[in-house]
């Protein structure tokens, strides 16, 4: 049985779950769906009740019927890479590559469907909280009385995207921004607005569930840091202990949201407090990895050489000091 792992061609994460595998002597195919139609191609019969499904790419062929995971780790766009690349060629290539994985009886991480939804911030927020963690008061509005409002009652709040930056060349960086009461609130009405109250952190979490297993890596900040993602604290990663309250809340949120792997980012207040900020369904592991030595890539093997069945069952409670738990 093959894995199949949907990225682009350079993913630096990619391939240190491609060593890992191979190191089992599990047989994967990598493709990325830019690559089709042109570099790889693809066919799919569907007659008389039977299905059979086929991929080329590299020189390797891929039966549906062997077919056993499916990573989507950093897929392109379907026939980007065509000669005769536009919109109405993406879309038909969309359909039939897609329309055939999910023919296939194999399991994914993470299914797109499933992936879709958990990429919408405002459902994370709401699904988080039924989930058990401490989420900062949030609003999200395009009411200038009621931006003002909110911050009349928090006082110091930030303002981020919902969305994530816009794609774009080159890219556009939008970090997270502390704002305070006497903003002028008025722009407001131009858009959806995400304010949120602030955390005052001593350190920066990141918590990657890889189907049942946890591994949580903590940094410390800077006192003048807002958003993690960007600038040096002069500290590196390390490994941290997770505690049994926010196990419990990853095990509710990745149940209720199909998710066989997830990457929770947290920030850590003076008492301990661990706040949830977001949940990336595709979100980087590498550069934990290579700080903290946690094996991340090996769990994201050994969860796609798994049997179908195996995927996020919840057994023991999580342990300590090297930062990893079992769900």
């Amino acid at each position: 049985m093959t894995v199949l792992i949907l990225t682009c061609r350079q993913d630096v994460t990619a391939d240190m779950v491609v060593a890992k595998l191979h190191a089992r002597g599990v047989p994967m195919v990598r493709l990325d769906p830019a690559d089709v139609p042109g570099e790889a191609s693809l066919s799919a019969e569907y007659v008389s009740g039977d299905f059979y499904g086929h991929l080329s790419t590299e020189g390797r062929l891929l039966s549906m019927s062997a077919l056993r995971s499916i990573w989507v780790r950093r897929p392109g766009e379907p026939a980007a890479h065509a000669p005769g690349a536009s919109e109405w060629l993406t879309a038909e290539t969309e359909q039939a590559l897609y329309g055939m994985l999910y023919s296939a009886a194999a399991r994914w991480m993470n299914h797109p469907s499933v992936a879709a939804q958990a990429r919408c911030k405002p459902w994370q927020l709401s699904l988080a909280h039924r989930s058990g963690f401490a989420v900062p008061p949030t609003v999200i509005t395009t009411f200038p009385r009621v931006a003002r409002q909110f911050a009349a009652q928090y006082g110091d709040i930030v303002v981020k995207s919902a969305s994530g930056p816009p794609a774009s060349d080159p890219p556009v960086a939008l970090p997270t921004t502390r704002i305070n009461q006497s903003a002028d609130f008025t722009g407001v009405a131009a858009g959806p607005t995400l304010l949120q109250q602030y955390i005052p952190k001593r350190a920066d979490i990141r918590l990657t569930a890889v189907g049942g297993r946890l591994f949580a890596a903590r940094k410390v900040s800077a006192s003048d840091q807002v958003d993690g993602r960007y600038g040096s604290t002069g500290h590196a990663w390390e490994p941290a202990e997770v505690p049994s309250r926010i196990a419990r809340a990853v095990r509710e949120y990745t149940s209720e949201a199909g998710l066989a792997y997830a990457a929770f980012d947290f920030a850590e207040d003076a008492e301990g407090v661990w706040w949830f900020l977001e949940c990336n369904q595709g979100g980087q592991f590498g550069f934990i990895e290579l700080e903290t030595g946690q094996p991340i890539a090996d769990a994201v093997a050994a969860w796609l050489a798994g049997g179908p069945n195996g995927a996020g069952r919840v057994t023991t409670p999580p342990s300590g000091g090297d930062g990893q738990g079992v769900l």
